[in-house]
């Protein structure tokens, strides 16, 4: 059985970089021992200490532990593109924000990646039909970590949700793979349509703090959204935008705005 886990953790970089950094950290802060080894260090596999994690957050008087973690061990066996997004989560956090220096922070730290993680498996239950529990995980994200992603929004992997105080996704949205976000990012509505009523980002955009994207638009692919920007109509790819209502002030400024993170506007 030793043997077979570790072959498997060999196939699995992620979760074992994070194993690493947890006994590391046990050994540099001993009074963490505890949390560490109950978030990771007694968990065989990442989608366990993932379940662990969501279910220990979201956890009420309304919703026990025990039944939470039930439901994301069933998502996750379900369905394995959550888990692997979700590892690509951690790497793309850990490769953009210059605050966090470990894989284990996103996990155990950063409300971004753990609101995340919980969106994925209420938008797993959306897809099955169990909509009213999935509103249920909505609404304790809402709760726990003031960002409120509705489970019918459609996000790709990859993703990397800074601060992340205040974000707004709406049930419509669609968000592709290797986005970048700011706090107080809303992708939201203009109005009461039944159809399509929300944003759809395209793949290694870039979005500002404060940066609100509303209605039935297209940003395309690898394009930035300034800070404080208000976006009402469709955004080329590889542009950057700014102002209120937005208007495009130039090109991207580099091949993958969303991995580099510059939100600097060179004006001529």
């Amino acid at each position: 059985m030793g043997k077979k886990k570790e072959v498997l953790n060999a196939l699995d970089p992620v979760w074992e970089r994070i194993q690493i950094e947890a006994k590391a950290a046990v050994e540099k802060e001993p009074l963490l021992g505890g949390s560490l080894h109950s978030c990771i260090l007694h968990h065989s596999s990442i989608e366990q200490a993932m379940a662990y994690r969501i279910a220990s957050k979201l956890a009420s008087q309304e919703m026990s532990e025990q039944i939470l973690r039930e439901l994301c061990d069933d998502a996750y066996k379900s369905e394995g593109e959550l888990s692997m997004a979700g590892r690509a989560d951690i790497v793309a956090v850990y490769q953009r924000d210059p605050a966090c220096n470990t894989y284990l922070q996103p996990l155990l730290f950063f409300k971004g990646f753990q609101a995340l993680q919980a969106y994925r498996v209420a938008h797993w239950l959306w897809k099955k039909g169990r909509n009213d529990m999935a509103h249920f995980l909505q609404m304790r994200c809402s709760e726990v970590f003031g960002i409120d992603i509705h489970p019918g929004a459609r996000i790709g992997k990859g993703i990397m949700i800074d601060h992340a105080h205040s974000i707004v996704i709406g049930e419509t949205a669609v968000v592709g793979d290797n986005v970048s976000m700011l706090h107080s990012v809303t992708l939201g509505g203009t109005g009461k349509d039944d159809e399509i009523r929300h944003p759809n980002i395209g793949d290694g955009v870039l979005l500002g703090a404060g940066a609100k994207v509303l209605g039935n638009i297209s940003v395309g692919s690898c394009s930035r959204v300034a800070a404080g920007s208000v976006v009402l109509q469709n955004v080329p790819e590889k542009t950057t935008v700014a102002g209120v209502p937005a208007k495009v002030v130039g090109a991207a400024g580099c091949t993958n705005p969303s991995i580099s993170m510059d939100q600097i506007i060179k004006r001529k």
